[in-house]
């Protein structure tokens, strides 16, 4: 039987988290492998549809990112991505020469390069989106709405405090951190 999730935990100094209204314990390190499960499944149709681009996950999120937010400066961006502007560059010159990206002049700016999705890229990032959403509306129809505000302040709690206020505008949603 293999002991490392239990040392781990003991090494850690957490070995039990509450659970809300009395419901017993939650077990901290199957909750960080129900994340990993989840995630794996939540981006393995996407990562499907990126191969066929010989894309992959950083061009996948660039997509998402100026699809929801066009108009957006390469600084804006790494900033929401916290990648290094290298591996931004590389990426972006994958997604511009195909003809997934179009960058324009900043009005005020011109050295500024505000970025949208052509016909093509908005196309990619919406069947990418879809396969998400359909993905996340199955999992959320089963709960009640106070149960997804649960999910959605649990998944907040989980974003660096210092960060929460901009990824919840990049969201739109609240990410209320308060027990009820």
């Amino acid at each position: 039987m293999n002991d490392r999730p239990a040392a781990a935990m003991r090494d850690s100094g957490v070995t039990a988290v509450s659970a809300p209204e009395g419901r017993g314990t939650l077990d901290p390190v199957a909750l960080v492998e129900l994340i990993f499960f989840a995630y794996r499944d939540f981006i393995g149709e996407p990562d499907r549809v990126l191969e066929r681009y010989g894309f992959g996950r950083a061009h996948h999120r660039v997509l998402h990112f100026v699809n929801r937010n066009p108009g957006l400066t390469v600084a804006e961006l790494l900033s929401i991505l916290d990648i290094t502007k290298q591996s931004l560059g590389r990426v972006l010159r994958d997604l511009v020469a195909g003809g997934f990206i179009v960058q324009k002049a900043g009005q005020q700016d011109r050295r500024q390069r505000l970025m949208y999705l052509s016909a093509t890229g908005t196309a990619l990032a919406e069947e990418l989106l879809g396969l998400q959403t359909r993905r996340m509306g199955r999992a959320l129809e089963r709960l009640s709405e106070a149960e997804v505000a649960a999910v959605t302040g649990f998944l907040g709690g989980l974003i660096d405090a210092d960060q929460r206020s901009e990824v919840a505008r990049l969201t739109r949603l609240t990410l209320d951190q308060r027990r009820r």
